[in-house]
């Protein structure tokens, strides 16, 4: 479980969150969403150790990486993954060589060790045969799933996914939402996605937390979404025609749609 307790961060005099606290859950995917500009950004940096708020508490299941020196926040980065907007694989390293560089870099495996877990890994994500391939040799899709693999590597306790559907088409949008979904349950981990994708809000979010012009202003779940009362909240999730036809026929009939 991670928990932010009252941080604040400003750029240049600009406060761009104020006093947020939220907890993110262990085994759920926890979603944070918010228009561009929110802060939610500025919030998972915040949580990874990226950016330092003025005040304020991350607790790691009780560990505050706001009072930790640089070798503990490099100690506590080895249990943390991260599945960043763009995938961010080496294009001169083979799907295998990508999904074992974090072995190589933090482990003490030996070989036969790191490449035992990088092919497990692969195969959680549906990737086997593909080892040999280069990025530019696979489709969008598989290059995130050769990043999901690189994220769980090292077996990590926390997950951290910036825009993890961004380019993707929905179909595949969707898969990869269940993915991050079941290894979450899993593994147990703490996942945390940082996500524009309504569908994904939707689909998987278990524990979502709305940032809206740096405030925190709503904490729920998927199903509590389709009826809150909050307009700004509202106003971002069904923008469109299509999810406000949604809305109104989950509220007509007193369920959401599986």
């Amino acid at each position: 479980m991670i928990e932010v307790k009252n941080i604040t961060k400003s750029f240049d005099g600009s406060t761009v969150l104020h006093d947020v606290s939220a907890t993110f859950e262990t085994g759920k995917t926890n979603l944070i969403i918010g228009q561009s500009g929110s802060g939610k950004t500025v919030m998972l940096k915040s949580l990874v150790g990226l950016m330092r708020p003025e005040q304020g508490e991350i607790l790691f299941d009780g560990r505050d990486i706001m009072s930790m020196g640089a070798a503990e926040v490099k100690e506590l980065r080895k249990e943390i993954g991260m599945l960043f907007q763009g995938s961010a694989l080496f294009d001169s390293e083979t799907v295998l060589g990508n999904v074992m560089f974090p072995l190589i870099m933090f482990t003490q495996m030996s070989r036969e060790e790191m490449l035992e877990r990088a092919h497990f890994c692969i195969g959680r994500v549906n990737l086997k045969g593909a080892e040999n391939k280069f990025p530019s040799e696979i489709s969008g899709g598989m290059q995130k799933r050769v990043a999901i693999a690189r994220a769980i590597a090292l077996n990590p306790r926390y997950l951290f996914c910036d825009e993890p559907n961004s380019g993707l088409d929905p179909r595949t949008s969707i898969l990869i939402d269940e993915l991050l979904h079941d290894i979450t349950h899993e593994y147990n981990i703490t996942t945390v996605i940082n996500t524009h994708d309504m569908n994904s809000v939707l689909g998987i979010g278990e524990n979502i937390i709305f940032i809206n012009k740096g405030y925190r202003e709503w904490v729920g779940d998927m199903s509590q979404i389709y009826t809150t009362s909050n307009q700004a909240l509202n106003e971002f999730v069904f923008a469109t025609e299509l999810f406000q036809q949604v809305r109104r026929y989950v509220v007509a009939n007193g369920r959401r749609i599986q």
